[in-house]
């Protein structure tokens, strides 16, 4: 099945950790929660024009929340850490957040 780019990457996630990382040409995003590497790596590439050197990708549990009585969960999200090659050019978006 083949899933357009725009509906793999979400978001990009923009926290104090994730922009330390940026200086290793690591960046953050947030992602389908049925995505793999492969499919984050060629969607990055697709979108952002740069090199994918690798990926890593974290599972979020939903948290426990309760608002009076009520209470539930949020819902569940995936992570992506994407590290660009070397020879890579930069993501434009994260580079006007420096």
């Amino acid at each position: 099945m083949k899933v357009a780019a725009q509906d793999i990457i979400l978001a990009p996630v923009i926290t104090e950790n994730s922009m330390a990382g940026m200086q290793n040409r690591k960046y953050t995003f947030k992602v389908a929660t049925n995505a793999t590497k492969i499919d984050v790596a060629r969607a990055c590439e697709e979108l952002f024009g740069v090199k994918v050197a690798k990926v890593n990708t974290i599972n979020v549990r939903g948290r426990y929340r309760r608002q009076g009585m009520h209470a539930g969960f949020t819902a569940a999200s995936k992570k992506a850490i994407v590290t660009l090659k070397p020879d890579s050019k930069t993501i434009a978006f994260f580079d006007s957040m420096l």
